[in-house]
């Protein structure tokens, strides 16, 4: 075993901060996508 896996930084688990990054990228390109779409309604 070595130094790095004997001093963990963060027990966490891995699963919880993926699902929260992707939440996180879905919600961004959404309100972008969301946003298009109004401002094409409104020009149009």
């Amino acid at each position: 075993m070595n130094e790095f896996e004997k001093n963990v930084q963060s027990k966490r688990n891995d699963a919880v901060d993926s699902g929260v990054g992707f939440i996180v990228s879905f919600g961004f390109f959404a309100i972008m996508f969301i946003m298009a779409v109004v401002i094409k309604y409104i020009g149009a």
